[in-house]
């Protein structure tokens, strides 16, 4: 294995996560424009925004099965080269055709990258900071938002709509460049029987005198598990199962994606300019930087449980104020700023708790021999999701209100409060092995 500093195996293992970010969030500012452009309607402007949710639920779907059969390295690199063809293809769409058939190829790449990033940090960090170096991802996809919002920002002035889209194109071959010098996933080599190997890239990523220790683990897990859809249908798997659709589904009806795609949209129906609506999005995906950034910090030490119970409460009360207050207000100059201020705590929130918590869960939960596959249902199960509240929210905006909407919103913020207290188990400080053994005994202890 070629030696690459430490730092640096996460830092590319994480940037699909930008690229991912990147290509869901850059879709909210260009779409003000390519609406004249190309003449949308209020069909084909979802389709335009949605197209890429699409292609995510078909990457979704293949990357995971994929990955544990030929390695998580591969499928990123394939990944990182869509991202680079479908870049290029949405900026020279001359049609709507052609740009929705370009949105669903970027889509393939941002599912693969959803499924892969979260699950290559959490097989190579040590068990005391893997829930902070699996938030990489997060941290790397609202790095990416905040950067759409930024270049949408530049060029909005010009209505230059096809740059927004295709300067994808430069992470994207980043991160295939870093790839090539990142080594596979150990445990994901050892499941190969490739222990040498496995052994050597460990003791890289550890420096430490328990490798012996965590590979000897990873093999006596590997020996009582087969792996494949035929352990998916165990019962023992199904308490795992469940909590991953019911993280990836709450995760987007509490309304987390309108807020990322439809921002600009939202505040120019409350009285605010194209330009004004898109510095806004600046300002949310600032607090999503920052506030991420704080929970890379505090997830190894607080744990995943007690952060999702909190945002869950912060969210659910932010969108039932901004419900409220826009029933008050109305259509005045102070609805916006209220629109703004509500999105930002919102915001604020999700970043340090459903964010970033609900991909570290997703990289947990599931057995090593089908972690890929667990992990694409997870992440078909959070696109379709999202997919569905995405399509969705233009018409309810127009059927029902804005405060309306996020009333509903937040009710499904307090369903997953419910969720989160009673189905979710506490991660926090163990092993990825001793997960697993605690779900085997769970299912042992239930079918008794």
């Amino acid at each position: 294995m070629r030696k690459m500093n430490h730092i640096l195996i996460y830092f590319f293992g994480a940037l699909g996560g930008l690229l991912f970010g990147y290509d869901t969030g850059v879709i909210s500012g260009a779409i003000l424009f390519i609406k004249k452009s190309l003449h949308l309607t209020t069909i084909t402007e979802g389709l335009v925004v949605s197209a890429i949710l699409i292609g995510a639920i078909i990457g979704s779907a293949i990357s995971g099965p994929l990955a544990d059969k030929v390695g998580r390295k591969i499928v990123v690199l394939a990944a990182a080269l869509i991202f680079c063809l479908g870049a290029v293809g949405s900026a020279f769409s001359g049609n709507t055709t052609d740009l929705v058939s370009f949105r669903i190829v970027l889509g393939l790449a941002v599912g693969a990258a959803s499924t892969m990033v979260p699950m290559y940090l959490a097989e190579t960090a040590p068990t005391e900071i893997r829930g902070g170096l699996s938030s990489l991802n997060q941290f790397m996809i609202v790095v990416g938002i905040l950067l759409a919002y930024i270049v949408d920002y530049i060029f909005a002035a010009s209505e230059a709509w096809r740059w927004m889209l295709g300067l994808a194109f430069v992470p994207g071959a980043i991160l295939f460049l870093g790839m090539l010098f990142l080594p596979e996933s150990p445990r994901f080599l050892l499941k190969q029987g490739q222990e040498t190997k496995a052994r050597e890239i460990l003791q890289h990523l550890r420096k430490t005198s328990h490798v012996e220790q965590e590979i000897h683990e990873i093999q006596q897990a590997n020996k009582i598990e087969n792996g494949g859809w035929r352990e998916m249908k165990q019962p023992w798997v199904r308490p795992a199962i469940w909590t991953a659709i019911g993280l990836a589904v709450f995760q987007q009806v509490i309304g987390t994606n309108t807020v990322i795609y439809y921002a600009p949209t939202t505040f120019t129906k409350v009285g605010l300019g194209s330009a004004a609506a898109i510095l806004g999005t600046v300002g949310i995906g600032s607090v999503q930087v920052v506030m991420t950034l704080i929970a890379v910090r505090l997830i190894d030490r607080v744990g995943r449980k007690p952060l999702l119970i909190s945002g869950s409460i912060g969210m659910a009360l932010s969108l039932f104020i901004l419900g409220l207050m826009n029933k008050v207000f109305a259509h005045s100059v102070a609805t916006g700023w209220i629109t703004l201020i509500c999105l930002a705590i919102y915001i604020l929130f999700f970043s340090i708790s459903w964010g970033p918590v609900m991909w570290v869960l997703l990289s947990e939960i599931f057995p090593l021999g089908i972690r890929g596959t667990g992990m694409g249902i997870g992440a078909v199960t959070n696109w379709v999701a999202n997919l569905l509240v995405s399509l969705t929210f233009p018409w309810l905006l127009s059927r029902l209100g804005i405060s309306n909407l996020f009333l509903i919103y937040g009710a499904m913020g307090v369903l997953a409060l419910i969720f989160v207290i009673l189905k979710v188990k506490e991660t926090k400080g163990k092993s990825l092995e001793e997960i697993e053994m605690e779900l085997r005994k769970r299912g042992q202890a239930n079918a008794i």
